[in-house]
């Protein structure tokens, strides 16, 4: 094994990778995330952490708040999951990935230790991560939960701040069939005596936070509550009329990460330069993509990494509004086209009850093994009133979206993260627009 290439095919398929293969990758406990963690040194404790937990915005949020801490001049890591174009998007330090060099040496000096185990791949990434951030000497990293909070293998950090930014049906299969049995797989990363910051008021979920912070002696905080100052004086519309993320969830996000920086302010110097600034930069200092980002504009091309039922909650009726201005300004010239795909353990059916029936879909399936076949999705979509067409591939699928298109349409691509990934895998590769 010389290669980056070589050594990252090993490390999916001597380790399973949940997004490659579901639930055959979920391991539940904590045993391998302990023996890593101890041959390590337990590395996280040399450095500040504040953990993000969450079914919907984790990514944007952790993103936001490292960028953020960037501009207040702290050397910053970043965990999160999953990536879009290369595997070293999953650890950066103050933006940088992790050069291919070291994921290399990580393979080649510690697979003899770890083989035996038998890990999942995201045990040994965040293996590699936590090592990787401490030979970095960051003064702080912003780590991400990869599923659930309690028997995740992040939940082995001792936080400065635990995030959760917002509770729904996700991942049932894993984490439990209601919103309260998720939240307290969620509130898993409460730690004792450290303050938790719950972005979103649910009347199901808010005891189970509140009775598991109780137990755990932390201060628990609720974004609205904590802001509400700031939302009754107007200063919630100037901040998110700085933010660079302009989905429709990202209204939510941005009071989660506006209640943490008012917590983290009680530990540490953050000025507001650093919190305009991270607003406004999040993506060119961290290089987040595929939150709502258009990458063309005649016609209009954007891409959004919503990939289950409460994240189409948001951007159904958004898609909708842009396509709606789109035809007033084109004097009704403009239609709208969907790339869509998703995966199997997603409410598929729910979704596309939300999605626009005056739309032309284009059906694909990404290339990993949990994409619902496109074929598939056509025959679900006609059953709810939707037309479209079946392509093997995403690139496929957005080439025939875009030779269909006029300057004034409407072309959206999404359902899926991993749809969005290899979209823009192959713009990349093609130098499509």
């Amino acid at each position: 094994m010389h290669t980056y290439a070589e050594v990252i095919d090993y490390l999916y398929h001597a380790a399973p990778a949940f997004e490659k293969t579901g639930a055959a990758a979920y391991k539940e406990g904590m045993a391998n995330t302990i023996a890593l963690d101890n041959h390590f040194g337990n590395p996280h404790r040399h450095y500040a952490v504040i953990h993000v937990a969450g079914t919907n915005g984790k990514g944007s949020c952790s993103h936001t708040l490292a960028a953020i801490l960037q501009r207040q001049g702290l050397r910053t890591g970043l965990y999160t999951s999953p990536h879009l174009l290369d595997f070293r998007e999953r650890i950066r330090v103050d933006g940088v990935p992790v050069p291919e060099e070291r994921v290399i040496r990580f393979v080649e000096e510690e697979r003899a230790f770890f083989e035996p185990l038998h890990p999942s791949f995201f045990e040994l990434t965040t293996a590699l991560a936590f090592k990787y951030f401490e030979e970095e000497k960051v003064d702080i990293a912003v780590v991400e939960v990869g599923l659930g909070g309690r028997l995740d293998c992040t939940n082995v950090v001792k936080p400065l701040l635990s995030v959760i930014t917002n509770i729904s049906l996700d991942h049932t299969q894993f984490l439990g069939d209601t919103l309260a049995k998720i939240a307290a797989e969620k509130a898993g990363i409460i730690k004792e005596n450290t303050p938790c910051i719950i972005g979103e008021i649910h009347p199901e979920t808010r005891p189970v936070f509140e009775r598991i912070a109780a137990a755990r002696h932390a201060p628990i905080y609720f974004a609205d509550e904590l802001l509400a100052e700031a939302i009754s004086d107007g200063k919630m519309a100037i901040a998110e009329s700085l933010f660079e993320l302009k989905g429709a969830c990202q209204k939510r996000n941005i009071r989660t990460i506006l209640a943490a920086v008012k917590l983290l302010r009680r530990q540490m110097a953050i000025s507001d330069d650093a919190i305009t600034g991270g607003l406004a930069q999040v993506c060119e200092l961290t290089g987040l993509a595929g939150r709502w980002q258009t990458v063309n504009q005649q016609p209009l091309v954007v891409c959004d990494t919503g990939h289950n039922l409460a994240g189409w909650q948001l951007l159904a009726p958004q898609i909708k509004a842009v396509y709606k201005e789109k035809k007033r300004l084109s004097k009704g010239r403009s239609a709208l086209k969907i790339v869509f795909g998703m995966v199997d353990d997603k409410d598929v059916s729910g979704v596309m009850d939300l999605l626009p029936r005056d739309a032309e879909y284009f059906f694909c399936q990404a290339g990993i093994k949990r994409a619902i076949e496109a074929r598939k999705l056509v025959k679900m979509a006609e059953g709810k009133g939707l037309r479209g067409t079946p392509y093997p591939t995403v690139g496929e699928a957005y080439a025939a979206a875009l030779r269909a298109a006029c300057n004034d349409d409407f072309i959206f691509v999404g359902g899926s993260s991993y749809v969005v990934a290899d979209f823009l895998c192959f713009i990349s590769r093609t130098s499509q627009p």
